[in-house]
């Protein structure tokens, strides 16, 4: 691995169609050092924390529960509270106002409540946020968690970049910052600050270019990271070494 290692802040490693050691194997060879594998339910969150266990210098783990599932949380938010307790975040957790596969009410909810739980913990808060710009940023700056309110696969153009860095949140930006048609994205993510910003590849969806159409994973978070060095405008060691410096400060590093 090299002097300047990325992470990947974002991989649903138990989504992965291969064995999670060869997996890693491959990441570390990219010069990916270890990886957030946050849940999306109670059954992920718990195959997190297994992972988390069975891997512990290359695994983070959170629980929580998705937006897609948010009409379940009356029923399974204790058991995400316990879980939460005992993980490195909380999340992923957030409103989905394009698939709309809850009620709003539920999402907001859901939402609202693993906010709440991530504030009383003093963790980090992955969230989802897809055509809910408003009415995350809302909750967001109610909460007031600063870098700890993490923006997983961040998609904001210029504007809400720059309202959400406002509030003092970290930036996470997935392989649809490498897509041709993400003019929008990349315009964006210009004012993500340095300073609060990761990478991801959300894995193993969003395949970065030019391998878009195969199955993501951790290894591929190196392409995400150069597309965003060229968008700053740094060489990619210094992309590296900010957004890993980032992640380790608000996940905190599993290599201690």
């Amino acid at each position: 691995m090299g002097d300047t290692p990325w992470v990947d802040t974002h991989g649903h490693l138990f989504l992965i169609d291969d064995d999670v050691g060869d997996v890693l194997e491959r990441a570390e060879d990219a010069g990916v050092a270890w990886v957030m594998c946050p849940g999306v339910d109670v059954a992920s969150s718990e195959a997190s924390r297994a992972l988390a266990r069975r891997f512990p210098e290359t695994v983070k783990w959170s629980a929580g529960l998705h937006p897609h599932d948010a009409a379940s949380w009356p029923d399974v938010g204790g058991r995400i509270a316990e879980l939460a307790a005992d993980a490195d975040a909380v999340g992923e957790c957030g409103l989905d106002w394009y698939r709309n596969l809850a009620p709003r009410d539920a999402q907001l909810t859901a939402f609202g409540e693993q906010v709440a739980i991530a504030k009383d913990l003093d963790k980090p808060v992955i969230v989802h946020c897809r055509d809910a710009f408003r009415d995350v940023y809302e909750i967001l700056a109610d909460a007031a968690l600063g870098e700890r309110a993490v923006l997983h696969c961040w998609t904001g153009g210029t504007k809400w970049t720059k309202r959400f860095a406002e509030l003092g949140v970290t930036f996470s930006y997935a392989g649809s910052l490498t897509y041709s048609g993400d003019d929008t994205l990349r315009l964006g993510a210009r004012f993500a600050p340095p300073h609060r910003t990761m990478v991801e590849t959300d894995s193993p969806y969003l395949t970065p270019e030019p391998l878009r159409g195969a199955s993501n994973e951790p290894a591929n978070v190196v392409l995400t990271g150069s597309v965003l060095a060229d968008v700053w405008g740094v060489d990619v060691a210094e992309a590296a070494r900010l957004t890993t410096a980032t992640a380790a400060r608000v996940f905190g590093d599993p290599r201690g």
